[in-house]
């Protein structure tokens, strides 16, 4: 390992730091404090990596971004800042940039990033490929496990979907409580949704096969590494007919405000690009029910369209709830049930931090409820529990690799009843 790292900030401290960091990995390093000179570098040098803060004094960090990739349109670059904007880093991952991370850094996430720069540099050279994100998403489609061939399976008249561009979202992780971002970027038709690892670039479907824990959220894994709190973007994919999707993430997918609100957003923002394939969808011709035989039950049985209807059932503040949702389209989805947070018990706290979990749980991106009443926030909805429950199920339901139809009836179940009563559909299917 002897690659070589540019480092271009104008706090001489963050490059010491940095510089220390990344030589202890073994990596050299070149650092200025300038716009201009880092062009210059970069000429004589033609350093592996970059890392780029996007305020410089001299030059904006998006000026120097843009005149690194006309000399060199391979070039990875790391944009860096500790007051950036989600704009921000969407503009600079369109511009090229290999990623976009928020001061402060950790020392693991910057040696992660190098790694995962490097990589695609490998990835791209063995492919041919020119262009950051364009290698990253034939890495991944290269490596990808499809969505499995199902008996159930009916070819609807609804095109495949995918986003127009690539973005980037950055937040905390609710259970792991560091700073988690993800780029999300279009795939071809019949590829499906899949996530790539940061930084040792595993690929792991979105699929029932790499679930591999369902305690408080839904998170997949492969050779080793977890990617944590899939559901609510997978609800938001679901619901929007998004089919084919990468996404490279850190550890743990953004909680945002703990509902699936901020997905639907960006995607909105971003835009939706229908495909030249037409969608299957997992039409249920049989009831299939998983429970624990004392109340506790989840059943899916066939329907002309796809609906979730909940029951549950808390000592107060929150008490007996009931709601059941018709899918007819993503504004409904976005209207009723997309708004809807997470939640967790004050008496539950010392429990999750004792298990390492809820560590990114804020005032600000779940409800908190004590033993009389909700302690830091208003609700969205008088019945805004629930509506979370149903939110879950859509999304850990398109684990099944399918927009599903069907009707689903749920009675004080989690994440695990969700994920069993899949795993035996798949299991009777053959698949």
């Amino acid at each position: 390992m002897n690659e070589l790292i540019l480092i271009v900030d104008d706090e001489v401290g963050i490059l010491t730091t940095m510089s220390q960091v990344l030589g202890d990995e073994g990596f050299r390093t070149l650092t200025t404090t300038s716009g201009e000179k880092a062009l210059d570098l970069y000429r004589e040098h033609h350093p592996d990596v970059v890392f780029l803060d996007i305020w410089m004094p001299d030059k904006d960090g998006l000026e120097a971004l843009q005149a690194i990739l006309e000399m060199d349109s391979g070039a990875l670059v790391v944009m860096m800042s500790g007051h950036g904007t989600s704009s921000t880093a969407v503009k600079s991952i369109k511009m090229g940039a290999q990623d976009y991370l928020e001061k402060p850094l950790s020392y693991d996430q910057t040696v992660a990033a190098v790694h995962d720069a490097l990589q695609v540099r490998r990835k791209r050279a063995s492919a041919g490929e020119g262009g950051v994100l364009e290698a990253a998403k034939h890495q991944a489609v290269g490596e990808l496990d499809p969505p499995p061939e199902l008996s159930l399976l009916v070819t609807t008249d609804r095109p495949q979907r995918t986003i127009k561009s690539p973005s980037v979202i950055y937040g905390l992780g609710l259970h792991s409580g560091g700073r988690t971002g993800m780029v999300i970027q279009p795939l071809p038709p019949d590829t499906g949704i899949h996530f790539i690892t940061l930084p040792a670039g595993n690929v792991i479907p979105a699929q029932i096969s790499a679930v591999a824990e369902t305690d408080y959220a839904t998170s997949i894994t492969r050779q080793g590494e977890h990617i944590k709190t899939v559901e609510h973007l997978l609800s938001a994919l679901h619901a929007c007919g998004i089919t084919n999707l990468l996404v490279k993430v850190h550890g743990e997918i953004p909680v945002l405000d703990g509902s699936a609100l901020g997905f639907l957003d960006r995607i909105e923002e971003i835009g939706v690009e229908n495909q030249d394939r037409p969608v299957k969808e997992l039409v249920i011709d049989r009831v299939w029910e998983v429970g624990d035989g004392k109340g506790k039950s989840l059943t899916i049985e066939p329907a002309d369209v796809f609906s979730v209807s909940y029951l549950l059932r808390y000592p107060q503040p929150i008490g007996e709830q009931f709601y059941e949702f018709t899918m007819t389209g993503c504004e409904a989805y976005r209207r009723e049930i997309a708004p809807a947070r997470t939640f967790g018990f004050v008496r539950d706290i010392k429990m999750l931090n004792e298990l390492g979990l809820g560590g990114g749980g804020r005032l600000d991106n779940f409800i908190m409820v004590g033993d009389d009443e909700v302690i830091n926030t208003e609700l969205r909805f008088p019945d805004e529990f629930v509506r979370h429950k149903i939110l879950d199920i859509i999304g850990d339901l398109y684990l099944l690799g399918y927009p599903v139809r069907a009707k689903v009836t749920a009675r004080f179940t989690g994440h695990r009843d969700n994920i069993a009563l899949q795993r035996r559909i798949l299991a009777d299917l053959g698949a």
